[in-house]
């Protein structure tokens, strides 16, 4: 019992920590594109850009866009997630064989 509760446990930090990345990325969006822009137009003198490149560097590093993984809200599972229902392949299933999940049934061939 104590395992189970300690794996909930975790599973749930996972997805508050999925979460906070989400806000922080949703947060700093527009100013990490800016630097970016900013950075990369060669119009501007090399100093401003570097400039840009310091400010870009202090930004957070979990408001970065690829430090976002979709989970299984479930289980918390990185891999193999359907992204408009929000959980695992194998929680797709289960759900689909027992029939919660409404216009989903399991093709036979």
């Amino acid at each position: 019992m104590r395992e189970i509760l300690s794996k909930r446990f975790v599973s749930e930090k996972r997805n508050i920590r999925d979460h906070k990345r989400r806000l922080l990325t949703t947060k700093y969006e527009l100013r990490r594109k800016l630097y970016k822009a900013f950075c990369k137009d060669s119009d501007l003198p090399s100093d401003m850009q570097d400039k840009l490149r310091y400010k870009l560097s202090k930004l957070p590093r979990n408001s970065s866009f690829p430090r976002v993984r979709n989970r299984c809200i479930s289980t918390s599972r990185p891999r193999s997630i359907y992204e408009f229902f929000r959980i695992s392949r194998i929680i797709f299933r289960g759900l689909a064989s027992r029939g919660p999940l409404m216009g989903i049934k399991k093709s036979s061939w």
